[in-house]
């Protein structure tokens, strides 16, 4: 890529990796704790990442865990059908949680439509290595840009982990390692063995606990910060009432940020910034989007959407300039919100 727009891409850290300030998210499309995907979730899923291709959002993240391979199944299929193929875009996936397999360390068990499954951390180095070649295959490609540890496996030191990378890059089957959900110790650890491009963590307007020490010590440190959720899993939008039934399998429903009583102080809160975003013609979605893409350090956000419609709409977050006076408001409101988290 040359002559970037770095309102549009930006560099991951000290890796020779560009990526959109935008990347589509892509668990969602994956069925898998959203709720499924319906009828035509599929076909949809797949107008989706198009719409992000051609509106400039080059890059996309999944997981393998994502629908147990859906997720990765279908941006390979998406792909696929792009003109100009793979080179045209950024593919980031994530290993490291396993339910097909019962060694590392037990995280969570997950039922849905009546079939549980038991989700392990493993960061093995022999688990990364199948687990690479099952991505690659399911993503119909021979490399992956950005391969990341979706989260640290405490029952297998960083090293295994890391040489498992370095091995992968020399072979040619990543571009970049990087991590997610990891920790600023986690990650210094990782780099006496491996160069780290990114860390991937959870952030927006209301959780923004990567600013005590993660985001600071990645700034100082070269590594881009990737982060998912800026928009609370859809709960900054202002869409969400505090009555709202959530769909059998939707992991939000138990999320306290979802609670009736947070829901109604968010939107409040949401209230207060409207005329913000109705300044620039813009949604508030939108203008969350635009704020975190704008804080210091964060390098890109990682936003979902099921339909082309809800793609072409988050894009528009790219071309939103906020002034510093309008950013100054934002942090007010923000400090004045109180969420209850018990």
């Amino acid at each position: 890529m040359q002559n970037l727009d770095q309102r549009k891409f930006r560099k991951l850290g000290k890796s020779d990796l560009n990526v959109s300030t935008i990347i589509f998210g892509a668990w969602a499309i994956g069925g898998w704790m959203w709720g499924g995907l319906g009828r035509d979730g599929e076909k949809d899923a797949i107008n989706a990442i198009h719409a992000a291709v051609d509106g400039g959002a080059t890059s996309i993240d999944t997981a393998a865990v994502y629908g147990y391979g859906r997720s990765e199944e279908i941006v390979g299929r998406a792909i696929a059908k792009i003109k100009g193929g793979r080179d045209k875009v950024q593919i980031l996936t994530k290993y490291g949680l396993r339910w097909d397999s019962t060694e590392g360390e037990h995280f969570f068990d997950w039922t849905e439509e009546g079939h549980t499954k038991n989700i392990f951390r493993n960061a093995r180095k022999k688990s990364i290595i199948l687990e690479c070649e099952n991505s690659l295959r399911r993503l119909k490609t021979d490399y992956i840009d950005l391969y990341q540890c979706h989260w640290r496996d405490h029952t297998t030191p960083v090293s295994e982990t890391m040489e498992a990378m370095l091995q992968l890059i020399q072979q040619g089957k990543i571009r970049a390692a990087g991590v997610s959900n990891f920790t600023a110790e986690d990650i210094a650890d990782c780099e006496q063995i491996c160069p780290i491009a990114s860390n991937q963590p959870p952030y927006s307007m209301v959780y923004r606990k990567i600013e005590q020490d993660v985001l600071p010590y990645c700034r100082e440190h070269d590594i881009a910060t990737i982060v998912y959720s800026p928009l609370q899993r859809g709960l900054l939008t202002g869409k969400f009432k505090p009555d709202h039934v959530f769909a059998d399998g939707d992991h939000r429903a138990n999320q306290k940020e979802f609670q009736p009583q947070n829901i109604s102080r968010i939107n409040d809160f949401l209230q207060k910034i409207k005329p913000i975003a109705d300044e620039h013609g813009a949604t508030l979605g939108q203008l969350v989007i635009a704020w975190t893409i704008a804080r210091p350090g964060i390098t890109a956000a990682l936003v979902g959407a099921r339909d082309a419609a809800q793609t072409e709409q988050n894009l528009k977050a790219q071309d939103l300039i906020l002034s510093n006076d309008e950013i100054a408001q934002i942090d007010r409101h923000l400090q004045s919100l109180q969420l209850i988290t018990a």
